[in-house]
């Protein structure tokens, strides 16, 4: 126990100091956009994770806790009802009070306290507050994820193209032959077998029966998806669920989120400034609806979960993740059964993102994590070039909803065997 304690103490600096050397070099101004309600301020999203350690174990186990300042439990609640009434997700971009500066000793005060704790727990009492600490990182390196999101997102809307980190242009190669692999299916286990951390809904661990599949062997890139733009994808009808085309024609779809014309030439908006389009890059930032579209185009389809989950169960979790420092898929390949399985690209399935038989969620308000999102979302597979590499599993189910595309989605087709 005690190793297990140093080892969550040395991961409990590293993670929430990263988040903080993310955002190192952004200015005062940066902290506080919010460019629409699905969004969030830089400035929320330190705060917020602060508040889950606090919340979640400081006010139960550290005898006599003071908070920093009370009124933060309901200005950076994000959707815990059971705790209390969160402050609107719109109107995060309006709290100005407390200041970065604020914010940053408002996780200094947070962090000595955790620490403190975790120095002198014992026994039972340890084990729990070693298990909600463990979530709590992950909770975290989840919010360093959308940080960079929604960095993106807000510095999108500025004309000036603003680089959140800048980088020389990415080396490109050619993108290998699309190939599909052939799965011979059958009775298969999927989801996390309880070893090591997931979250409540990556389980249990069970059975599924999949029908003889092919999937491709990397996914869809730039200049694939050019094709379907120019072969008047988006506006022919048939390619697309009803949902989907309705979603084209009210809010104007011609192309990838962040893609920009200039001079006959695509472009891409990136945490790097505006770069010119590597056609051979995973495609990137398109919805389910998107994607959905393109495989019908294609004459083909998104696989499900379960199809991905079992088709890399033995690929190695490697690849560029946010640890690279790039924050954008790259046009590396390394010419293996399935490229870029991890990394680069969220990718998304044609599942809806519902539980698995006798899934049971966390007791109390961690309860409300993960289950109650469980309807109207698709699952996306594989994590991106903004995720990190710790946080990264073969079971993890991400979700969102199918026209959302601010995320780092993309997707690889599939097929019948």
């Amino acid at each position: 126990m005690e190793t297990t304690l140093r080892e969550m103490t040395q991961a409990y600096k590293e993670i929430r100091g990263h988040t903080e050397k993310l955002v190192s070099n952004l200015n005062t101004e940066d902290f506080m956009v919010q460019a629409a309600a699905h969004v969030s301020p830089t400035k929320w999203h330190l705060a917020h994770t602060t508040w889950f350690f606090e919340k979640f174990i400081l006010e139960t186990y550290q005898s006599g806790y003071q908070h920093f300042n009370n009124e933060f439990n309901y200005l950076f609640n994000s959707y815990y009802e059971t705790v209390g009434e969160p402050y609107p997700q719109s109107q995060r971009g309006a709290i100005t009070r407390p200041t970065v500066a604020e914010t940053l000793n408002y996780r200094k005060y947070v962090d000595e306290q955790l620490l403190e704790l975790l120095e002198k727990m014992e026994g039972k009492e340890a084990e729990k507050i070693k298990q909600l600490v463990e979530i709590g990182l992950h909770h975290e390196q989840q919010h360093q994820e959308l940080i960079l999101m929604d960095i993106k997102y807000n510095f999108s809307f500025n004309p000036l193209y603003p680089a959140f980190q800048e980088r020389e242009d990415q080396p490109s190669s050619q993108a290998p032959e699309l190939r599909f692999q052939d799965i011979e299916g059958g009775l298969v286990e999927v989801g996390h077998d309880g070893n090591g951390f997931a979250f409540d809904n990556e389980g249990p661990r069970h059975k599924t029966y999949l029908e003889p599949y092919r999937l491709a062997n990397r996914p869809v890139t730039n200049g694939e998806f050019l094709e379907f733009i120019n072969d008047n994808g988006y506006q022919t009808s048939q390619y697309w669920l009803s949902d989907g085309w309705q979603k084209v024609n009210e809010e104007k779809w011609s192309h990838p989120q962040y893609w920009v014309k200039q001079g006959g030439e695509w472009y891409i908006f990136t945490l790097a400034g505006l770069k010119k389009l590597d056609l051979h890059a995973p495609v990137v930032h398109v919805s389910f609806y998107e994607a959905d579209a393109y495989a019908r185009w294609a004459g083909k389809r998104l696989p499900t979960e379960q199809e991905w989950e079992y088709a890399m169960e033995d690929q190695a979790i490697e690849g560029n993740f946010m640890e690279n420092g790039s924050y954008h898929p790259n046009a590396y390949y390394n010419g293996g059964m399935f490229d870029k399985a991890f990394g680069e690209t969220w990718e998304w399935t044609q599942s809806p993102y519902v539980p698995y038989p006798r899934n049971k969620p966390l007791d109390g308000s961690l309860g409300e994590y993960n289950a109650k999102f469980m309807a109207n979302q698709i699952v996306l597979k594989g994590g991106s070039c903004v995720t990190p590499r710790s946080h990264t599993r073969l079971t993890y189910r991400n979700f969102f909803y199918p026209d959302m595309k601010w995320q780092f989605s993309g997707f690889r087709l599939a097929d019948n065997g």
